[in-house]
């Protein structure tokens, strides 16, 4: 088995990209993937909307905040129809941090959203990818970047940057990928680390919806909405920013 039939992701399926592109590339304009791919998903009911999908997500997280979590989603029933398919409705961009769990803090089930994670929320090509894939070939049309309070990946990325220290391995990515918002709330007041949080968060949003080729046209064209999050540990309410 090719590793486009691992993704579920057809040889017609390329060369039509392949083609949309090449057509793109010769007008000028911005064509969209997602329409493309309508057969890759599931059609037993429709899909929410943006502003649907964010409703929903914002009134689970509203149950989780007050202990009273529905569960949906997660019975051997709902197991056995999202085996041969399925169609989630919103990507949830997050940190890796395990007080933070997608599924939990929005009060979802199987099949109900494409987690993508990396620590302190940064992009890299394969979490681009992944969010890409949701947009392109899944066509969710909604991305929520949630960042978190007391970010264990902000803290250190403050401390690496501040005192000039250097981190092992290729964690001074995640460094790199959160300097930008460290250097934009350096002289703000109040609390440093959720400065940064926001900033980041808001930058990360800000990215994601420039991103050529497939995230930027999808948002000029509605066909996606980028917003960002921030999670609180203490109280489990998620805050929309930006």
């Amino acid at each position: 088995m090719s590793s486009f039939d691992k993704w579920r992701f057809s040889r017609r399926a390329a060369l039509r990209l392949a083609g949309l592109a090449a057509v793109g590339a010769a007008t000028g304009r911005s064509l969209e993937p997602s329409s493309l791919f309508a057969q890759e998903t599931p059609s037993s009911s429709a899909r929410p909307t943006a502003d649907e999908a964010l409703q929903l997500l914002m009134e689970g997280n509203a149950r989780w905040a007050a202990s009273q979590m529905q569960r949906p989603n997660q019975s051997a029933d709902r197991r056995a129809v999202v085996a041969g398919a399925q169609q989630p409705f919103a990507i949830v961009f997050s940190c890796i941090d395990s007080r933070v769990p997608p599924e939990l803090v929005f009060d979802r089930g199987l099949g109900d959203l494409f987690a993508v994670r990396t620590a302190g929320h940064v992009p890299d090509d394969a979490a681009l990818g992944s969010i890409e894939y949701g947009v392109a070939i899944v066509g969710v049309q909604l991305l929520l970047v949630l960042g978190h309070e007391r970010c264990g990946a902000v803290i250190d990325s403050i401390e690496a940057v501040e005192h000039n220290e250097s981190v092992p391995g290729h964690i001074n990515a995640l460094v790199d990928g959160i300097r930008p918002a460290i250097a934009q709330v350096h002289d703000q007041a109040g609390d440093e680390t959720d400065n940064v949080v926001r900033a980041h968060t808001q930058l990360v949003v800000d990215a994601l919806k420039a991103s050529q080729p497939v995230l930027g046209p999808a948002v000029a064209s509605r066909r996606l909405t980028i917003v960002g999050g921030r999670y609180d540990l203490e109280t489990g309410v998620v805050e929309l920013i930006g």
